[in-house]
C-alpha cells in the first residue's frame, strides 16, 4: 500500500459515516408526508399553465390575422367558410379552430361542423372592444419567447437582452398604448390634473418623455392646438414613424427630437412619461432632469404600474405573474443591457414615490381610472409650484 493510499484509508476511517450526517434529513423527511390532495392540486395548475400558454400564443395568432373581429360578424360558419372569408389557408384555420374550441373560446356544433364566437367572448377579442380586447395582449407572449435563450443566458452570466433584440415590440406597444390614448388620454386621463385641461386649451408648452411612435403627444395635439407638443425618444425608427404619422395628418404643433432622456433640453410647462420610467437605464438622472426641465407651476404626469415595491402586496394582484414576466423578458432586463438599474415592471408605487422626492419633487399626488386595474398616475410638482 503507497503512502498516499494508506492516507485515504485513514482519513476514511476518521470521517463520519454519509449514513449518519445524512440520518437526521431522512426522519425529517420522514416526519413531513406529502400531502398528495395539494400535490396533484399542483400539479393540475402546471397543466393549466401550460394548456393557457399555448391557448395565448393560438389567440395571438386570430387577433394578428383578424379572426375574432371576423368570427363576431359571421353566422356559425364552417371551417372552409371562414377561411374563405379570411383569405386564409383552411387547414391551418381548422387547427386554429380546434384549439379555440377546447380551449374555450368559440362553439362548435358538430352536426354542421359549425363554429361561432359567442358575443360575451367577443367583448374582450375583437377591435370593437377597444381597451377591453385582452386578444391584443397575446402578440406580446410570443414575443418575448423570441428572446428566451438570450434571457437564460443573462441568468448565467448576468447583463441583459439588448433593445435591439425586440425589432417587434415598438410597433406591438404602439398598438396597445394607442388603444388606451384614442379612449382615454384627453377625457380621462389629462383631467386627473385639476385645471390641465383648460391650460392645455389656452396653450402650453408639453414634452412626452419616452415617446416611442409618438401617439400619445399626436392625440393631444389634435385635441388641443393652442399648446406646443414635443415627443424625446432614442429610436430614430420610432420616431420617423412619429413624423410620418404627423404629417400624414396635417398635425402641425407636434414634433419629435432623438434624445436620451437625461438630456432634456428647453422648459416645459407639462412633462408626460406613460409606461416608460421603469424601463430606462438611468430612471433617477431622468426624473432628476425632468424636475430641472419643469417651468415654476409646472407639472410631471407619470403614467406607470399599478403595483405595490412589496411582493407580498402583490400576491393576487390580477396581473401579477404577468407583469414578472414582462419584467424579467424586457423592462428589467433591456436596462441591465445597458449597465443600467433595472428598476423592473413592479419597481412599485413606494419605490416610484420616494424616487420622485429625491429628484426634488414634494407635492406628489396619485389617481387611477375606474375600470383600469394595471395603471397608476403620479401628479408631481416641485416645492416652488406647492408652496
Amino acid at each position: 500500500m503507497s503512502i498516499q493510499e494508506a492516507r485515504k484509508t485513514e482519513e476514511a476511517r476518521e470521517a463520519p459515516a454519509p449514513e449518519a450526517t445524512q440520518e437526521p434529513q431522512a426522519q425529517q423527511a420522514q416526519q413531513a408526508p406529502l400531502d398528495t390532495a395539494a400535490q396533484e392540486a399542483f400539479a393540475g395548475r402546471l397543466v393549466g399553465v401550460l394548456n393557457d400558454a399555448l391557448l395565448a400564443l393560438l389567440a395571438g395568432v386570430g387577433h394578428q390575422c383578424g379572426l375574432f373581429d371576423l368570427l363576431a360578424e359571421l353566422p356559425p360558419s364552417t371551417s372552409a367558410e371562414i377561411a374563405g372569408a379570411a383569405g386564409l389557408d383552411e387547414r391551418y384555420i381548422r387547427e386554429w379552430l380546434g384549439g379555440m374550441v377546447v380551449g374555450g373560446f368559440l362553439e362548435y356544433e358538430p352536426e354542421s361542423r359549425t363554429y361561432a364566437l359567442p358575443p360575451e367572448h367577443a367583448a374582450s377579442l375583437t377591435t370593437a372592444a377597444g381597451t377591453d380586447n385582452l386578444a391584443g395582449m397575446m402578440p406580446y407572449v410570443a414575443l418575448l419567447g423570441e428572446v428566451e435563450q438570450q434571457v437564460v443566458r443573462s441568468f448565467r452570466e448576468g447583463g441583459g437582452v439588448p433593445y435591439s433584440a425586440y425589432p417587434r415590440f415598438q410597433a406591438l406597444q404602439a398598438q396597445e398604448s394607442a388603444r388606451v390614448y384614442d379612449a382615454a388620454l384627453v377625457d380621462t386621463i389629462v383631467p386627473l390634473v385639476p385645471g390641465l385641461t383648460e391650460r392645455l386649451r389656452a396653450g402650453i408648452d408639453v414634452l412626452d418623455m419616452g415617446t416611442g411612435q409618438g401617439h400619445a403627444p399626436l392625440v393631444l395635439a389634435q385635441a388641443f392646438p393652442r399648446s406646443r407638443f414635443r415627443g424625446l425618444d432614442r429610436s430614430e425608427e420610432a420616431l420617423a414613424v412619429a413624423r410620418a404619422e404627423a404629417g400624414r395628418r396635417g398635425v402641425g404643433n407636434v414634433d419629435y427630437v432623438l434624445a436620451d432622456s437625461t438630456a432634456v433640453t428647453g422648459e416645459y410647462d407639462l412633462i408626460t412619461a406613460f409606461d416608460v420610467i421603469h424601463d430606462l437605464a438611468r430612471p433617477a438622472e431622468t426624473l432628476a432632469a425632468i424636475a430641472g426641465a419643469l417651468r415654476e407651476g409646472g407639472t410631471f404626469l407619470m403614467g406607470d404600474i399599478a403595483a405595490s415595491s412589496r411582493l407580498e402586496e402583490n400576491i393576487g394582484h390580477p396581473l401579477g405573474p404577468a407583469l414578472y414576466g414582462f419584467s424579467v423578458f424586457y423592462c428589467m432586463t433591456t436596462s441591465l443591457s445597458t449597465g443600467g438599474a433595472g428598476l423592473g415592471t413592479v419597481w412599485g408605487q413606494q419605490t416610484a414615490e420616494r424616487m420622485l422626492r429625491e429628484a426634488g419633487f414634494t407635492d406628489i399626488a396619485t389617481a387611477s381610472v375606474e375600470g383600469d386595474p394595471l395603471n397608476v398616475y403620479f401628479i408631481a410638482r416641485r416645492s416652488s409650484a406647492a408652496s
